[in-house]
This record gives C-alpha cells, sequence and structure tokens, in this order.
C-alpha cells in the first residue's frame, strides 16, 4: 500500500484564497488601502516559501523541474491567446518574445494589452525564488534569524544607496528585494523557527514592521503619488514582513489549521477550487474584467436590464467579472492537472475527491 496523502493545511489554503479575491478587488476597483488591510502577494510568496522548503526534503532538481513543469503549461497556455490577439491588433514583437517561453524577464507585450500581461511580474519573480531557493534554504539553514532579519536589507539599499536599473533587470531586482523577507520566514515557519520564537519577539518585530511601512507610505505619498503599497517598494516590504510574521506567528501561538472549514461544505469546496486553480484565477483575472465592459454595455441595449439592473456599478462589474473567472476556470483550469501530471477535471473537489478525503482520515 501507497504512503497515505497528508492533509492539507486549510489555513494557509484559506489565506492563499482569500489572497487571490483580494487581488481580483484590488484590480476591479483599485482601492489604494487594499494592501494595508490584506498585502496579498507577500502573503502568497510566503505561502510558496513554505511550500518550496517542504518540497526541498527531496532533491533540489527534481523540484525545481517539477515546479517548473507546473508553471509553465497553464502560462504557455494563457499566453497563446494573448499573443496572438496582441499580433492581431498589430503588435510587433522582438527577440525578447523568448519571455513568453520562460518568463526570467518581463514577457513583452503591446500597450493596448497592457492590462492583461502587467500581472506576470509576479510569475517572474515566484520563478526566480523557485531558481534561487535551493541556494537561499541552505543559507537559511545556516543562520535562520541573522538570515530572515538581513532579508530587508537589500530593498533598504535599493532605496537609499543604490538605485536599480530602470529596466528588466532593474524591475526584477526590486521585486524580489521586496518580497525576499516573506519568502524566508515560509522556510522559517516549515524550520520550525517561528515556533521556537518567544511569541513576545514576534509581536515586537511584526509591529515594528508595520509601523514602519506603514509610515513610510504616508510620509512619501507625496513623492509616490498614493499611499498604495504596490507604488512602494520599501513601505510594500515591511508591510507585508510585519503582517505576514503575525499572521503566521498567531498560527504557531494558536495552532491554527483551519479544519473547521470542513464544517462549511460549500466554503470548503470553493477554497479547495481556488487552490487547485490558483494560476489559472491569477492568469485569467484580468481579461475576465476587460470582457466584463463590453459585456455590460451590451446589457445596456435590452431595456429591462437597463432600467432594472445596476449596470453603471464597479460592483456589477465586479461580480460580472467573478462570473467570467469562473467560466475560464471551468473551460481552462484543467491544465493545471495535467501540467501536474493529475487526471483532468473541470471543478477539483468534488464528491469522489471528499469521499476519498474521509476515507484516508478514517
Amino acid at each position: 500500500m501507497g504512503r497515505p496523502a497528508r492533509a492539507r493545511d486549510r489555513y494557509f489554503d484559506t489565506l492563499r484564497a482569500a489572497a487571490l479575491v483580494r487581488v481580483v478587488a484590488y484590480h476591479a476597483f483599485g482601492w489604494a488601502w487594499a494592501g494595508l488591510v490584506f498585502p496579498s502577494m507577500g502573503i502568497m510568496f510566503a505561502l510558496a516559501g513554505t511550500l518550496m522548503a517542504k518540497s526541498l526534503e527531496r532533491p533540489a532538481l527534481a523540484v525545481v523541474r517539477g515546479r517548473l513543469r507546473r508553471l509553465l503549461p497553464p502560462f504557455w497556455f494563457w499566453g497563446v491567446f494573448v499573443v496572438l490577439t496582441m499580433l492581431a491588433h498589430g503588435w510587433m514583437p522582438d527577440w525578447r518574445v523568448v519571455y513568453w517561453i520562460v518568463p526570467l524577464g518581463d514577457p513583452p507585450g503591446s500597450a493596448w494589452a497592457e492590462q492583461a500581461w502587467e500581472i506576470l511580474w509576479y510569475l517572474r519573480t515566484y520563478l526566480w525564488f523557485v531558481l534561487l531557493s535551493p541556494l537561499l534554504l541552505r543559507v537559511f539553514r545556516r543562520a535562520p534569524v541573522p538570515a530572515l532579519t538581513a532579508s530587508l536589507l537589500p530593498v533598504v539599499v535599493f532605496q537609499y544607496v543604490w538605485q536599480p536599473p530602470d529596466d528588466r533587470l532593474g524591475s526584477a531586482l526590486w521585486d524580489l528585494a521586496t518580497y525576499l523577507f516573506c519568502w524566508l520566514l515560509g522556510f522559517a515557519h516549515r524550520d520550525g523557527v517561528l515556533a521556537r520564537t518567544r511569541p513576545a519577539a514576534v509581536v515586537v518585530f511584526s509591529l515594528a514592521a508595520l509601523a514602519f511601512g506603514g509610515w513610510y507610505a504616508l510620509a512619501h505619498r507625496a513623492e509616490f503619488g498614493t499611499y498604495d503599497l504596490d507604488e512602494n517598494p520599501l513601505a510594500q516590504a515591511f508591510w507585508s514582513a510585519g503582517f505576514v510574521t503575525l499572521l503566521m506567528g498567531a498560527k504557531e501561538r494558536f495552532r491554527i489549521d483551519g479544519a473547521g472549514l470542513a464544517r462549511l461544505p460549500r466554503l470548503d469546496r470553493l477554497v479547495t477550487v481556488f487552490n487547485a486553480r490558483a494560476v489559472t484565477l491569477y492568469l485569467w483575472h484580468e481579461i475576465a474584467l476587460i470582457l466584463a465592459v463590453p459585456l455590460i454595455d451590451r446589457l445596456w441595449d435590452v431595456p429591462a436590464f437597463a432600467a432594472h439592473l445596476p449596470l453603471d456599478s464597479q460592483w456589477f462589474l465586479f461580480g460580472v467579472g467573478w462570473l467570467l473567472i469562473g467560466v475560464f476556470v471551468t473551460a481552462c483550469g484543467w491544465v493545471e492537472d495535467v501540467a501536474a501530471r493529475k487526471r483532468p477535471r473541470l471543478l477539483p473537489g468534488g464528491r469522489a475527491a471528499r469521499d476519498r478525503t474521509a476515507t484516508m482520515g478514517a
């Protein structure tokens, strides 16, 4: 008999699902305060760091290869549609089109489709963290606390000492520096460093990082034109560091595992779908929001809809966007199953999957 599958950490699954909802909401409404309330990208990098540290219990080359295999096919599938659409609208690519094969740098694109492809910075940053993780984990395990503390230094250096070039390399360096602490914090959780740290120290560090990040965002709002953390890497780095440390510290202190989610079957299923289709949802959500606009414009031509539906409401666009996201997840999410060498499914977490989980837990 094979080894039973380990139960997933539903606390982390719930955080990832909430982070994805916040990302969609931010792109739909443009709320500058959204990152202060819930820094989604820092949370997602920390969760990915935890999973990467766990995976690196196996040979590093096999782990990296497996991560690439799971990431690139959904990216290629999505990219075919985006690239062909840009070409049809007159876009002329150059040699940098190779970044549409492996996004080690920001893939080029037309200004017309910028809303669709500008989100790829996350995949590029995630890919670099995956490639660097075998080295980062080795350094981290030699001196966990010093390494974690020092991981905030690069973004400070970039802000005050040396500015990276204003090009693809510079963008990559800024993003790696901004979220390096969160990635290493994932290592710290996996290795039990947080569990061994006194709760008072965790709280003090978290509040100090939040205070500095919040102060820097507000004090420099004139310089950046906003207090939106996405426009301010230094504030983003410290705010995310403090926020994510609190979330992971609370998990260790109060033994939160999210198991109670099973008592809410519909919400539990939704969280499962969000996690199993995270790449698909992230890639296609901007296209869904873009398509929601002309779709709503057509609804104005129907008198009954124009009279009774809030077609001019941004919340209505948000709702239509989620309906289209559901269509894309259902129609395209199977690529993630194929990439993971699983049987393709329209939606994961159905009754059969729940029955198997219940049987394994019996």
